[in-house]
């Protein structure tokens, strides 16, 4: 849905969900430059509190990124701000669902502050805040 900045609402909300793979992990370790153990090396990661290779935290933050800029509000959002809690491990396999929830509305400058949170299985994995701008439905 491509929501203009006179559509938004209080409790307004998007989703998007993904089910994290091998190559979202390969991927996002090539672009990204972070090749910690922790996401790519299964021996490393066996013996680490987690048990396994766990997903990158800014890769979870990235679908909080697809509901806000594809979702809702959509296309042609402008992120200003973004603040996370990464609250509990994602693994490969995992769906991921990331929501973003219009918490708040600044209509002198057409922001809007979201509240963003995903979620495993219905456990919170991630949560946060967002300030974003917002344009104008066109005419």
């Amino acid at each position: 849905m491509n929501y203009g900045y006179e559509d938004l609402v209080i409790g307004l909300s998007g989703e998007y969900r993904k089910t994290m793979t091998e190559t979202d992990v390969v991927l996002f370790a090539g672009l990204s430059g972070d090749n910690n153990p922790m996401h790519i090396d299964d021996e490393f990661a066996r013996e680490t509190r987690f048990g396994g290779r766990i997903i990158h935290g800014m890769l979870t933050a990235a679908l909080v990124s697809t509901v806000i800029g594809t979702r809702m509000p959509g296309p042609g959002v402008i992120y200003l701000s973004q603040n996370l809690r990464f609250l509990k491990p994602v693994k490969i396999g995992d769906t991921v669902t990331a929501t973003a929830s219009v918490s708040e509305l600044f209509p002198d400058k057409q922001r809007a502050r979201l509240t963003t949170v995903c979620s495993v299985r219905g456990e919170t994995v991630l949560d946060g805040e967002a300030l974003v701008w917002v344009p104008r439905r066109s005419t």
